[in-house]
């Protein structure tokens, strides 16, 4: 068998991207690692004190991408846009829907001078509806879709996730619609405008607690780490030995809490009749989770877990960035990639858990220095001269 020959998904598509923070920049950084080429349009103006592209955040979102300057407060600036995006096959943005409109870059009009063109606009609560025009973040979009009341403990106020998920779902929409309407496109040779509303995006994960409204009149209320549409006891996360490490434990048939009971020693609370059955122990499931965490609090996590698993039984540690970083399954996949930053020098960063066998994801650069592809892309995609470049650079308008 030969060795197969492997290329990028999505070669020759070029996207022009205007997002900024995570939701936006993570749906272009997966298409720009399987190949895309994603200009990023950025400005001076914007940067501050403090050059964000040299900042880990943004080192996170933007591997694989291009970088270029470009003042759209100016009239110059703006056609200079529209020339690019003439020459390039999608655009994505996440501002508030005002953004692009005042800009003159909305899709009714980039669509005449790109008929093909495919624009994403990605808005926390999309471009309709009485609420269009609110700004919105991760945590204010898991508030709003009713995932923040859930993540708590009953009886407690709101915990919430702890980081911006409703960004990471809302980028990974982005980027399957974005694939979605490139077949479309290759099919009928006719792109698209894609409205997607981060809300919506983060409310159709709540569908179990919608249709048991909807079909059952009952509000879903928070149940912490306990299970709720199935039977499981112990279910939950406990504490380890050590400073705040965790386990969870999740055990659901009578012969998995057989074999937990043995793990465990077979002490003799195992053997009450509170205990003798899923439902009786799910009933006291506060008594139990207490006595389990007595047995996990004398053991590392990685030793619970270790031995629970050789059990049968599905357990697992609750791991920080240290934890990730070391773990053996991750890093036998390759998971983590290293670029070699002009600046920062080697970096490190997670992968992509999408792996295709004829075409997988290349990393070929780190995340682009400020303007770092202004010459590549007014020189050689529009054709710009050098004494247009520099008008431009003295009027503000690019470099």
């Amino acid at each position: 068998m030969g060795i197969m020959e492997t290329r990028d998904s999505l070669q020759n598509v070029r996207i022009i991207d205007f997002t900024w923070v995570l939701a936006g920049p993570y749906a272009t950084r997966i298409l720009a690692d399987f190949g895309a080429e994603v200009i990023k349009i950025q400005s001076r103006s914007m940067m501050g004190e403090e050059d964000m592209n040299l900042t880990w955040y943004f080192n996170a979102w933007n591997r694989n991408k291009l970088s270029i300057t470009l003042n759209l407060n100016k009239p110059e600036g703006i056609e200079i846009a529209k020339k690019l995006i003439s020459v390039s096959d999608v655009v994505v943005e996440n501002f508030s829907p005002r953004v692009m409109h005042n800009w003159g870059l909305d899709y009714d009009t980039l669509s005449h001078i790109k008929p093909d063109l495919i624009m994403l606009s990605m808005s926390g609560m999309g471009q309709t509806g009485p609420w269009k025009d609110r700004v919105a973040f991760g945590p204010t979009i898991q508030a709003a879709s009713g995932m923040t009341n859930l993540t708590t403990f009953p009886g407690h106020p709101p915990i919430g996730l702890g980081y911006s998920y409703a960004d990471h779902i809302a980028g990974l929409m982005g980027a399957l619609s974005i694939l979605e309407v490139l077949e479309y496109r290759h099919k009928t040779g006719t792109g698209q405008y894609i409205d997607l509303s981060e809300l919506e995006a983060n409310s159709v994960l709540m569908g179990v607690p919608l249709l048991d409204y909807f079909a059952n009149g009952t509000v879903a209320l928070p149940t912490g780490n306990h299970a709720t549409y199935v039977d499981a006891a112990p279910h939950n996360v406990y504490r380890c030995h050590g400073d705040d490490r965790w386990c969870a434990i999740c055990i659901f048939t009578e012969e998995e809490w057989r074999s937990f009971c043995r793990v465990i020693g077979n002490p003799p609370w195992t053997r009450k009749k509170k205990f003798s059955n899923i439902s009786k122990r799910m009933e006291n499931v506060e008594e139990l989770d207490s006595l389990v965490e007595e047995w996990t609090i004398q053991h590392t996590a990685e030793e619970v877990m270790t031995s629970l698993q050789e059990a049968g039984i599905s357990s697992g540690i609750v791991q920080d960035a240290r934890d990730l970083s070391q773990d053996p399954q991750l890093r036998d996949r390759c998971f983590y990639v290293e670029t070699d930053h002009p600046v920062l020098g080697k970096t490190l960063s997670d992968g992509t858990p999408i792996k295709l066998s004829a075409s997988p994801a290349q990393f070929r650069r780190a995340s682009p220095l400020l303007g770092q592809d202004n010459d590549y892309v007014y020189r050689q995609l529009i054709g710009m001269s050098e004494t247009d470049i520099m008008r431009y650079t003295d009027d503000g308008i690019i470099g």
